[in-house]
């Protein structure tokens, strides 16, 4: 199948940002695994917040109050419905994933002790890795780790042996932003409950580019960030099961979070409020409810197709170039593809492309472990989205191929 037919390239209009130069050169954006960049009805929606309805949310009688609170609400169900969570109230908003993970792994303190265990997969960004490391130090609690298979995936047998009924917890990636890897979800968190441990999957990776149904996976948490969704920065989302909510203790104390404040004590919200002291960030709801629907109208599936196919591409396409060496060869993969020049520096090599107008991101991506595994300083990653089309990617394996000529 050929990739240009996927999607449209006059997709490409409606991102302002893609319509610049860099050093001269038609802009190429394949640094998308890091950000993504946002379409023009996600900034009119944002904007239009702020110009016309700017007030705070639940606490007002006034007419701005009513309707930003109506917009920051129907935001909540526009996500709910996104990853058809069973109930708008355990949609929680948060500052990104990394708080999603920090809100759980906060308030497993109460539950854990010296004897009981958390697994863990060497696949994780420092942010699914180093808060279960700060909860193992408080409550002396056991930390195991699924080791990684040359190929990227996770060994699924030793994860299996890792099991047993000490795991209270297990936390991995859905899909790995350092290889691409896609976990089998389900069969994993199934495991999981069979021996009683909660789960808890980041999904900063895969809810941009596939569709994600957090009931069908059966996941106790689900953790990702807007701005990898065509929205914006400083905003995201954990769901979690009604009943795992309810036993959670708050992470953080203040305004809106509260039932009843007096000086002795107090009492605390119901779902989802419990979880959301302070004021939010309005404007990112909505921006983010925005890009969900962006995302519904362009078509879940057509955009995940889209992107296999040009990771096929691609990924044939570099597989060419004298020296490279690519990491993460799965079987399931997503729209990531992780790569070495022999004997150069992934440095050199993604500042030599930026000066041929070509973004990537460059280095450990968050994820020390991966790297140590492979024995490598880092990789250059290329990473697609939705607006990616087959010219982007021709135009990198020319870019790769003259930095080659450079560099070895």
């Amino acid at each position: 199948m050929d990739p240009r037919n996927l999607l449209p390239t006059s997709l490409l209009d409606e991102f302002p940002i893609l319509k610049q130069t860099i050093n001269g050169r038609p802009l190429v954006y394949l640094d998308n695994a890091a950000t993504v960049q946002k379409p023009e009805c996600v900034l009119n929606a944002v904007d239009h917040y702020y110009r016309t309805d700017n007030a705070n949310v639940h606490r007002g009688v006034h007419t701005l109050s009513q309707r930003a609170t109506d917009s920051f609400e129907a935001a909540r169900e526009q996500l709910r419905m996104h990853l058809n969570a069973a109930h708008t109230h355990e949609i929680l908003w948060t500052r990104g994933t990394t708080e999603g993970v920090n809100l759980v792994a906060h308030g497993f303190r109460t539950f854990l002790q010296p004897g009981d265990a958390l697994v863990v997969s060497t696949l994780e960004h420092h942010s699914n890795l180093v808060p279960w490391q700060m909860l193992a130090q408080a409550t002396g609690a056991e930390l195991r780790f699924i080791p990684l298979l040359d190929d990227g995936s996770l060994d699924q047998d030793a994860y299996l042996e890792l099991l047993d009924r000490r795991v209270k917890l297990v936390a991995f990636n859905h899909i790995s932003n350092a290889l691409g890897t896609v976990n089998p979800v389900q069969s994993m968190t199934a495991a999981a409950h069979q021996v009683g441990a909660a789960v808890f999957v980041d999904g900063a990776q895969a809810v941009p580019h596939s569709t994600v149904d957090v009931q069908a996976l059966d996941v106790d948490f689900y953790a990702f960030s807007g701005h990898k969704m065509y929205g914006p920065t400083g905003m995201g989302v954990l769901y979690g099961k009604t009943e795992w909510l309810e036993r959670l203790p708050p992470y953080m104390g203040g305004g809106e979070m509260i039932d009843q404040v007096r000086l002795e004590g107090s009492t605390y919200a119901g779902l989802p409020f419990k979880f959301e002291a302070g004021t939010p960030h309005i404007a990112g709801a909505i921006g983010l409810a925005e890009a969900s629907r962006w995302m519904h109208r362009v078509g879940l599936e057509r955009i995940a197709r889209h992107e296999d196919e040009l990771l096929r591409y691609a990924t044939a396409k570099l597989q060419t170039v004298d020296g490279i060496r690519l990491y993460g060869t799965a079987a399931h993969k997503a729209a990531v593809i992780s790569f070495n020049l022999d004997g150069a520096h992934p440095y050199d090599v993604g500042m030599l492309l930026d000066q041929m107008g070509i973004a990537v991101r460059t280095g450990q991506h968050c994820t020390q472990p991966i790297m140590d595994r492979y024995g490598i300083p880092g990789t250059v990653r290329a990473s697609l989205a939705a607006y990616t089309t087959v010219e982007h990617l021709d135009t990198l394996v020319d870019g790769v191929q003259k930095a080659a000529r450079m560099l070895l």
